[in-house]
């Protein structure tokens, strides 16, 4: 396009490009022929964008500062180009379009299809971590994203990878339950990534079962059949808990033969039945399936691997030699080729090559390895006293390392092996990398950097704290080229900044921009499905499946947007909704103006050394009136966590009746959950092999009675007994072993802590129960003053009580309660628990470093190093709770806990109500969303509870209150206008006394009031309408259900701060004084409903 050309686009083009954008990727495919016309079009749009940014660019850079004119950009601009990228894709521009969006557009995270396209370009990175980000985003600001399958498989995949099971078995759940008919998979090619999860997790058998039920499904496609018998096949062969040798054996065979016939093109079948055949002594076999292998996939070095082992067991070294050396060729870190190669070397007494082997980088990730360990120090120290080999000497078996690296090789192995430079030589001066290969094969220059790569480098080392091994190896590969091709790279640059259009390029590309990015009224109109003049349709510009979005013309003049805040009555809502009737946007109990929350960073300045390990804030209870004082309410809430000492015993509470006998008195048969762990000291977590210190806290469940845990727990009682006998006497002989960590592997022993006793019946436990309100209002089970009184209906463990029955070491991993709740536990005895706390404030710190160590914040089970907390800036609370103290944990306070006796505790939750415990609860409620994590705390339906029930005396309070009121009402409003929009009947259900949580059955959020009804086998599903709205096909429900009158939403929005309070805060505003921390607890006020706002009719 010369400096006059300009842009002529048809309205048929303007519609086909406006309706491209990330939501495409996967299904146009514009690198195949079939979609020439729409990737010559695409990149038509292309370079007119990128030449008018250009000249902007060029414009800027010509004026003086002075002088320089206003040039503005619509950043939606940059968005359209990462988009067009996206599908031509180039990924490293379509990664740099869309930073660039980030860092102009304010509000980026408002737009799912930018957040869905940066995703992908993470993941095809494999920068896992802010994939993530970017997908879990684009879900919470559109549940219904018409992509959401596609983001919750890429989210499941990439928790698969890093181990995070129970995050990886939510999204394939939740793309399960996504619409499919806007996916680029089948169901099931999504049942066999969630059959592998089970077999990652370890659960063999259930993933067996679950591939062969793919097997027999009859729509099951040939590369995917190929897929599953090849996994079903190495499962087998590997799995001794499927079954005897013989049976295994040939069960393996078969199903890898399945494989091949299934998908001949492919290599990997070939290998792992090569594999099954050299297992069984099939020499012969193993051999032909290992050269068909390499014929179909030259590239693969476990194949190579595998040839080298089978020739090394027949006793033939050079070939041995020759194909470990094709294996570390094409995978120079293949650490099973560098090990055999060393083995090799060994075995024919060559230890300086064999030292080379394992000691290369390759080898190191199987440093855990005692073996190896051993065999590498063995021969660090014989060839520190060996000579140096003498080049007259006698004849060695094999060539060196470094001459078999530039070898002529077989015939069969010339042909498939690519040469590289030899590896670096231990003790020879680097003689080995410097050189390079005699006659191998001419490498390519690097391609110069483009400006795109060159902003996704400079992004990777301002993060480089931060990076995967991915990332990093992405980040040394572009400084690599980068270096080698700089000069190049400037010309390039210099070259690509060349013609450009003229003075109105600028406003004419705004102009482009807004055709293909707005729906026009008069595109929709023209005929555009009728055949251009070469004879093909809109389908052939498109081809294949058919754009997703489509153009809707606009009826009549848009109508302006109404301003909400929370000084508008209900009816003023209601009738605000009405006036826009159709699917709400995506809301917030937050409010319109603020982000979604993210985690907080380590709060500045750094905290000195004596301030990173506080000691716990502890007060002491003399009498019943300390106890019911509000100064030990207010002692509570200013502290992140803090020990009560001496209350039960001043309100004279029978801990007795929390005690094992009394509970096997009472009900010996009562359900127990069982977590075994690993016995270890409170201040380390080793893992199992108690080779190196982690944080990962591994336990496993199951079930028992309260009658055989007692059992349990006073044999492990008695056997401490008989312990303490034995060490009693005189000390057995030291050994040199009897350190590290094989002392600690046999001190290791197993535990059974008894966990999640539930003690919310009060027909079974009357007794207990009406011990515990003799405690103080504020920390009562159930209260007016506790927030959770008021949610309706029962959440086990959080308004009921739960009693945990330990031994000693018996852990409670770190976590934070259940949406920041604070949380009540008292000692029970007669052993003591030793306690670790971090302030709500440093979250974000402990969920860094919990990544770090590649553990899921909210589903993993983790045990923090305090050492390494401290390192990273994080204050860390410790302190013993004898028996008959309380700990109060505050809102949000991260900790974990450590039995150190035998002893039972009783734990629940409270809720102040305080504007701070208001906020901090919904905040999680909202980054819960975020996270694709079920919150069991139902904000919106506790919000309007509190609201009914209670009279609102902090205005802080009121204001979080009164938004979410608002929110909430504006979307029920709203999805009420659009089922009936839709043609669907509502019914009034209304909602059964403590009725528990309703969720959708999609993507487990709260629905309130409006309940879209599916009706499916064999009960009814419940959507929410962030789910069904974006679907273009008829919605198949059965009904739309309300569980509140309108009169009543209205009445219970209708709380405000009483007058006087009002005149109260309005006095400590000009006064300066500090408003209260907390009402005092009184008895269960009468709702409180402001006259302005009555019930309006339905």
């Amino acid at each position: 396009m010369d400096e006059k050309e300009e842009l002529h686009l048809t309205s048929q083009e303007l519609q086909v490009l406006s309706e491209l954008d990330s939501r495409q990727f996967g299904f146009l495919k514009l690198r195949g022929s079939e979609h020439g016309r729409t990737r010559a079009l695409v990149l038509k749009a292309v370079k007119y964008l990128e030449g008018m940014l250009v000249q902007v660019k060029e414009e800027e850079r010509a004026c003086s500062p002075g002088a320089r004119r206003d040039i503005c950009i619509d950043p939606k601009t940059y968005c359209k180009l990462g988009h067009f990228h996206l599908l031509l894709e180039d990924y490293a521009k379509a990664m740099s379009a869309y930073q660039k969006f980030y860092a102009l557009e304010q509000d980026n995270w408002k737009d799912p299809l930018f957040l869905y396209g940066l995703g992908l370009c993470y993941y095809h990175y494999n920068a896992f971590d802010w994939a993530t980000k970017a997908l879990q985003m684009a879900l919470y600001v559109s549940p219904g994203f018409s992509r959401a399958a596609d983001a919750h498989l890429r989210l499941a995949l990439m928790f698969k990878a890093r181990r995070h099971w129970g995050a990886a078995a939510v999204h394939f759940r939740r793309a399960r339950l996504a619409p499919h008919q806007d996916a680029t998979f089948t169901r099931l090619e999504l049942s066999f990534h969630a059959a592998h999860l089970l077999e990652a997790k370890g659960l063999r058998k259930a993933a067996r079962d679950a591939y062969e039920r793919l097997l027999k499904e009859p729509q099951l496609s040939s590369m995917l059949k190929a897929d599953v018998c090849r996994q079903l096949g190495w499962l087998y062969h590997r799995c001794a808990s499927l079954g005897e040798p013989a049976g295994r054996a040939r069960a393996a065979v078969w199903c890898l033969q399945r494989a091949v016939v299934a998908e001949p093109e492919s290599g990997a079948g070939l290998y792992l039945l090569g594999r099954c055949f050299a297992a069984q002594g099939k020499v012969h076999d193993a051999f032909i399936a290992y050269r068909n292998s390499v014929e179909k996939s030259e590239g693969n070095a476990d194949t190579w691997c595998s040839i080298g082992v089978l020739y090394q067991q027949q006793n033939q070294p050079m070939d041995a030699l020759q194909a470990y050396i094709c294996a570390v060729q094409l995978d120079k870190g293949h650490s099973a080729a560098w090990t055999n190669l060393g083995s090799l070397y060994e075995s024919c007494s060559m230890a300086r090559d064999a030292f080379a082997c394992y000691n290369n980088g390759g080898a190191r990730a199987t440093l855990a390895n005692a073996p190896l360990r051993q065999r590498l120090a063995f021969l660090r120290a014989h060839l520190a006293h060996a000579p140096m080999p003498s080049v007259t000497g006698k004849r060695r078996p094999l060539p060196s390392i470094e001459e078999a690296w530039n070898l002529p090789i077989s015939a069969e192995m010339s042909s498939r092996a690519p040469k590289a430079a030899p590896p670096p030589y231990p003790g020879a001066g680097g003689a080995g990398g410097a050189g390079g290969p005699a006659g191998g094969i001419k490498r390519e220059e690097p391609a110069p950097l483009t400006q795109q790569q060159l902003q996704t480098l400079q992004y990777l080392q301002r993060n480089s704290h931060n990076l995967s091994p991915q990332q990093q190896a992405l980040m040394q590969q572009l400084l690599s080229q980068y270096r080698q091709s700089q000069a190049a790279r400037v010309r390039a640059v210099a070259k690509s900044e060349g013609s450009t259009s003229g003075d109105s390029a600028e406003s004419l590309a705004e102009d482009l921009l807004k055709k293909f990015s707005d729906t026009q009224p008069d595109i929709k109109k023209e005929p555009i499905m009728k055949s251009p003049p070469n004879g093909s349709s809109n389908e052939a510009v498109l081809g294949g499946r058919q754009p997703v979005v489509k153009l809707e013309p606009l009826k009549g003049d848009p109508l302006k947007p109404v301003a909400f805040h929370i000084g508008m009555t209900a009816k003023q809502v209601l009738d605000a909704c009405k006036e826009h009737a159709g699917p709400p946007a995506a809301w917030s109990v937050l409010g319109d103006g603020r982000g979604p929350p993210e985690p907080p960073g380590v709060p500045p300045p750094r905290l000195a050394a004596e301030q990173l390990a506080p000691s716990a804030p502890f007060v002491y209870v003399e009498s019943k009136r300390d106890a019911f004082s509000p100064q030990l309410q207010d002692f509570c809430l200013k502290h992140p966590i803090a020990v009560v000492r001496g209350l039960t015993a001043a309100l004279k509470l029978d801990l007795g009746l929390f005690s094992t006998k009394t509970l096997v008195e009472a009900w010996p048969e009562h359900a127990v959950e069982v977590r075994t762990q690993l016995m270890q000291s409170a201040d380390e977590n080793w893992d199992a092999g108690g080779r190196r210190r982690v944080w990962a806290c591994a336990s496993h469940r199951s079930h028992t009675t309260v009658r055989k845990y007692a059992q349990y727990q006073a044999g492990s009682f008695q056997e401490s007994l008989r312990e303490e006998r034995e060490r009693a006497g005189p000390p057995p002989a030291a050994s040199d072993s009897d350190s590290g960590p094989a002392k600690r592997r046999r001190a290791a022993r197993m535990l059974r802590f008894g966990t999640n006793v539930d003690l919310s019946d009060e027909r079974k436990w009357k007794q207990q129960l009406a011990e515990l309100q003799k405690l103080p209002a504020f920390a009562r089970v159930a209260s007016a003053a506790n927030m959770l009184s008021h949610v309706g209906h029962v959440i086990l463990g959080m308004n009921t009580v739960q009693l945990y029955m330990k031994v000693p070491g018996s852990r409670t991993p770190g976590h934070q309660e259940n949406n920041n709740f604070c949380s009540i536990n008292i000692n029970i005895g007669p052993g003591d628990c030793e306690w670790f706390g971090v302030p709500d404030a440093y979250w974000g710190g402990v969920r860094e470093l919990c990544e770090r160590h590649g553990l899921s914040y909210l589903h993993g089970s983790w045990w923090p190093d305090p050492a390494e907390l401290r390192a990273h800036g994080v204050p860390v609370y410790r302190f013993t709770q004898r028996p008959g103290d309380l700990v109060w944990v505050n809102s949000g306070c991260v900790h974990w806990v450590q039995a150190t006796g035998w002893c039972n505790n009783i734990a629940w939750n409270v809720g102040p109500l305080t504007a701070r415990q208001y906020a901090l609860a919904l905040e999680r409620y909202e980054w819960n969303k975020v996270q694709n994590f079920k919150s069991i705390v139902p904000m919106v339906h506790l919000t309007w509870n509190l609201a009914r029930n209670i009279r609102v005396s902090d205005p802080a309070l009121h204001r979080a209150m009164r938004t979410c009121l608002l929110q909430t009402l504006r979307a029920a409003a709203g999805t009420l206008a659009a089922v009936r929009a839709r043609g669907v009947p509502v019914r009034f259900h209304g909602r059964a006394p403590r009725r528990g949580l309703v969720l959708c059955g999609a993507c487990e959020r709260e629905v309130w009031h409006a309940l879209l009804v599916r009706d499916e086998r064999p009960a009814n599903v419940v959507h929410c309408l962030g789910v069904r709205a974006p679907r273009r096909a008829p919605w198949r429900l059965a009904c739309g259900l309300r569980s509140t009158h309108n009169g009543e939403l209205a009445q219970g929005a209708g709380t405000r701060v009483s007058r006087c309070t009002a005149r109260a805060a309005a006095a400590r505003a000009v006064s300066g004084a500090a408003p209260a921390a907390a009402p005092a607890p009184t008895p269960a006020p009468t709702p409180a409903v402001a006259p302005a706002l009555a019930p309006t009719p339905d």
